[in-house]
């Protein structure tokens, strides 16, 4: 436990934060966080089991004079995205996240944070292991995978709950109460090509891009941040146009729901075109930087000669690949009509892989409207299959359908103005929840999410604000107060 973590107020989530994050959790590498739970659910007596998939289920009783309220499920995700910095020596698989304090900020030493979803994981274990929080019969539901699937909020069985009332813990700004959000689907394009041996007067380059931002390919897609996969494209193809060239490989990117801070690929090209090719990298490279010089201001662009690679993609292979590449949509499709500023259909091309003969195109498609989901695949493969990909869909979910009605979230509401003497702001988020999924395993439950400020979630940027957290915390319990009598 990170002693320094531990003693913020509220201890009692910063506490459970701090045991939480020693715990290695990347998503489909669940069982050790899994196990982590069920010994803190049985080490206070309660009623803890764990489904098939690997959900942890923690049952805790009313308190003395809140038997008769409706009973709430309290839910929240227990793996993190994995990402660090490229000159961050950390290990996920074995090493416990390492956290320090900066002001209102608690940050992690150049690796994500996990405070998405772990500050709501350990503000219900700071319920669960409360002996003075009035509460109704709780639920506490701890799902799996949520951050590369939702595989465990999918698999979960129908009657493994019984409450009427979901509080999803796993939005990320304090003064919004969040009652929908997008579905999603991954998208992956492959491909083969021949490699060929470029011969002699070849010249090799390393392109890199650096210091990008990223971010969460949801929350973040509508502010313009670079995607270095593009980035990357768009600086070859610049070349490509001075004069015939080669890619000998590319990667970029990792998770499809971060969106890609880092890129590197191989070029090569006669010796008798580098003075070209090399002033139209320059020209390119100062036009990127002077774009993104306000909101990308760490942007790193890196062109190194490098011994010429012994296989090479052929021209009409490289031409193929960079125009396919700099066709696909990334970003913002459509806003919302429902809700004004709201992005309402995205896509994040997340990942590239290209060697060794084999081509890999990683996306993730989001939107609230499963029509337009549908649309703007059909508009990547418009862009895929020309160039001979096979394209496959997986991992699809559906999006979460406001209800404005909603009767916990009058609740909810209230509460806050009471609290904060102010109206939150009710939205839908373009991020992945898992409340989707859940309304449609459990059609009657009513839901709403809500939680900390968190920013920079899915980059090493992560960040959660200790007032912040604070302030979700004192909702938390007073909502629980306040739950209706059952009906």
């Amino acid at each position: 436990m990170s002693a320094a973590i531990a003693s913020i107020e509220p201890i009692p989530v910063w506490k459970h934060f701090a045991n939480l994050n020693a715990v290695p959790r990347p998503s489909k590498e669940e069982e050790r966080v899994i196990a982590f739970m069920v010994e803190f659910g049985n080490s206070l007596g309660l009623d803890t089991q764990t489904d098939p998939s690997g959900n942890v289920l923690i049952r805790k009783p009313a308190t003395p004079g809140m038997e008769g309220r409706k009973t709430v499920v309290l839910q929240a995700h227990l793996d993190m995205v994995h990402q660090k910095n490229g000159a961050t020596q950390f290990d996920f698989s074995t090493q416990g996240i390492q956290m320090y304090v900066d002001g209102d900020w608690v940050r992690a030493a150049g690796t994500t944070l996990g405070a998405d979803n772990g500050l709501g994981v350990a503000a219900i274990m700071g319920i669960l292991a409360s002996e003075t929080i009035p509460h109704p019969a709780i639920e506490a539901l701890f799902t799996i995978d949520e951050e590369t699937g939702m595989t465990g909020a999918k698999n979960l069985d129908a009657d493994f709950l019984t409450g009427s009332i979901l509080l999803n813990l796993d939005t990320e700004e304090d003064d919004t109460l969040c009652v929908g959000c997008a579905g999603g689907v991954d998208v992956t394009a492959t491909g083969t090509y021949d490699q060929v041996t470029p011969g002699d007067g070849y010249r090799g380059l390393v392109l890199s891009i650096k210091g990008l931002k990223g971010g969460h390919s949801g929350m973040d897609i509508h502010k313009g941040l670079g995607n270095a996969n593009l980035i990357i494209s768009r600086l070859i193809l610049s070349g490509l146009e001075a004069a015939p060239l080669r890619l000998a490989s590319m990667e970029g990117g990792s998770l499809r729901n971060a969106i890609p801070r880092e890129a590197t690929a191989g070029i090569v090209f006669s010796s008798a075109v580098e003075k070209a090719v090399l002033q139209a990298l320059e020209s390119e490279k100062s036009a990127i930087l002077q774009e993104y010089e306000v909101k990308e201001d760490a942007l790193q662009i890196g062109i190194e000669s490098v011994e010429t690679p012994e296989k090479v993609m052929q021209s009409e292979d490289t031409v193929r690949l960079l125009n396919c590449l700099y066709s696909l949509q990334n970003g913002v499709y459509a806003m919302s009509s429902e809700f004004p500023d709201l992005v309402e259909t995205s896509n994040n091309v997340a990942r590239v892989n290209v060697g060794g003969g084999k081509i890999e195109i990683a996306c993730l498609t989001r939107s609230s409207r499963e029509s337009a989901k549908s649309d703007l695949v059909r508009k990547l493969r418009a862009s895929f299959e020309p160039a001979g990909y096979l394209v496959t869909t997986s991992g699809d979910y559906p999006g979460w359908l406001p209800d404005i009605t909603s009767p916990v979230l009058k609740v909810v509401s209230r509460r806050y103005a009471s609290l904060f003497g102010e109206d939150p702001k009710v939205l839908a988020g373009h991020g992945g929840l898992e409340c989707g999924i859940l309304k449609n395993h459990y059609p009657g439950i009513d839901m709403i999410s809500f939680g900390p400020t968190i920013l920079g979630a899915h980059s090493p940027d992560e960040r959660a604000s200790v007032s912040s957290t604070l302030k979700f915390w004192k909702l938390l319990q007073d909502v629980l107060a306040h739950i209706p009598e059952a009906d």
